[in-house]
């Protein structure tokens, strides 16, 4: 690991939030986020090693590029009296847009949809109706681990949603496969000192989301 990853595991677990306020700097060289993002997809575990997870990563001039083609194309889809409007104190579409393209780099993820159809040809008969809810899960893990990850980097991201309507872009402009579909993008860069982050709120006790059975707990009565 690169010797800037003092924060344990679990500690970033906790730290981990949705940071919307980030600068375009990084705490690591880029050849760090390049190994962590392979890292993760030759470690992260996929149903029957399956491997239908697809990861890009866009830095510098083609992050920037991204969120300029993501707000042209929402500009478009709502008209600019929408993409202009604010919600009390939430920021405009616009601004969003500012917001993300001032961070560090833009990590997307994919779903290979020919792997996927792959996997289920292949699949016993019993499973072929889990193969895409399975995609699915690998996917999200690769997203989760590589979140927690920038957090002991220092670094901070939050999860984005504008697919698919600039799929079709995307792939056009730096080749990415047509079977290739997009599930997310993650925004990250150097959290903004003192910019307010959201409590993580409960909604439902802990008591009530596990069950424990059988477990010998030390200490405990």
């Amino acid at each position: 690991m690169h010797s800037s990853e003092t924060v344990s595991f679990s500690a970033a677990t906790r730290a981990r939030r949705s940071r919307r306020a980030l600068k375009a700097t990084s705490s690591v060289p880029d050849s760090v986020i390049v190994d962590l993002v392979e890292s993760t997809l030759l470690n992260v575990p996929s149903a029957f090693n399956s491997q239908t997870t697809r990861i890009s990563i866009l830095l510098h001039d083609n992050h920037r590029k991204l969120w300029t083609l993501t707000g042209d194309v929402l500009l478009n889809e709502i008209g600019e009296k929408l993409y202009t409007a604010r919600n009390g104190h939430m920021p405009s579409t616009k601004e969003k847009m500012a917001t993300f393209g001032n961070a560090y780099g833009t990590i997307l993820f994919w779903d290979d949809l020919a792997a996927i159809k792959q996997f289920k040809d292949e699949a016993p008969g019993i499973y072929k109706d889990k193969c895409e809810e399975w995609a699915t899960q690998s996917n999200g893990m690769h997203q989760y681990h590589i979140w927690v990850a920038l957090e002991t980097f220092g670094l901070g991201a939050s999860l984005q949603h504008y697919n698919p309507l600039v799929d079709e872009h995307v792939r056009k402009i730096w080749g990415q496969p047509a079977e290739w579909a997009l599930r997310a993008q993650m925004v990250f860069g150097t959290p903004v000192p003192g910019a307010p982050l959201p409590e993580k709120i409960q909604k439902v006790p802990v008591e009530k989301r596990l069950n424990v059975f059988g477990a010998i707990i030390e200490n405990g009565t």
